[in-house]
């Protein structure tokens, strides 16, 4: 399955399901609901919100980390179409989101219109961000997701200097390393990690199904779904699929 093929089939689930997926998941493998080493509770970012109500963004992670800027550090990085924000905009495809650490601080901005007028001309499928955006009704005609902690009129100095891109950030409280999975809704933006994007999506698509079951279910008979929405039923409708699969 390759990328867009991945893509396209997130596209059916919603954050709060996948979220759900990369729970299971990551508890299986640390075989501890309460171990916070999982980092299952890190991967909902907090705070960061969509401002294309209605739209779904899902796109392989291309990161940019935001530093407080220094007189060292702003004359040490390149300027202009070399600089590290234009590298990591210049990097995305449609199949990719650029995800970009503003260190939560939500009311400095970390881009307008005539930056991101670079991932509409790459036809990148949105950006994400704990901070917020510039000009955010003209960056809209971009057609482009975008989700943020806010908008601004303001400018990204004295709070935030892009200083490198491609590396692993954290937005919203969330890790992010190039090529995560982003997803994102009008519940908020779920990271899915690279190296269980599969096991995910293989968990999602049949609690999806297990679902529909429970609520078909409940109205049929005119009960609470509580009847059927429990770990027993769940436990059930698993060992008719195993049953199914013999």
């Amino acid at each position: 399955m390759n990328k867009l093929q991945t893509i396209e089939r997130y596209r059916k689930l919603d954050s709060a399901t996948i979220f759900g997926g990369i729970r299971a998941i990551l508890i299986a493998k640390t075989k501890n609901e309460y171990n916070a080493a999982s980092g299952y509770e890190k991967t909902f970012m907090r705070g960061v919100n969509n401002q294309t109500m209605g739209k779904m963004l899902v796109g392989f992670a291309r990161t940019l980390r935001m530093v407080p800027p220094r007189l060292d550090i702003i004359n040490e990085k390149p300027a202009g179409e070399n600089s590290p924000e234009f590298e990591a905009m210049s990097s995305c495809t449609e199949e990719n989101v650029l995800v970009i650490d503003a260190m939560r601080f939500h009311h400095a901005s970390v881009g307008g219109d005539v930056k991101f007028l670079n991932l509409y001309m790459n036809k990148a499928e949105g950006v994400v961000t704990d901070g917020s955006i510039r000009d955010l009704n003209e960056v809209k005609k971009y057609n482009f997701k975008i989700f943020s902690a806010g908008r601004t009129g303001s400018i990204g100095i004295p709070d935030v200097w892009p200083y490198e891109a491609n590396v692993t950030i954290s937005c919203g409280e969330a890790v992010v390393k190039p090529d995560d999975l982003i997803v994102g809704d009008d519940d908020g933006v779920v990271v899915v990690p690279n190296f269980i994007i599969n096991e995910v999506l293989m968990w999602c698509e049949k609690h999806q199904k297990d679902e529909k079951i429970i609520k078909d279910l409940a109205l049929k008979e005119n009960v609470s779904p509580g009847k059927y929405y429990n770990p027993e039923f769940f436990k059930k409708l698993n060992q008719q699929e195993k049953s199914n699969d013999i």
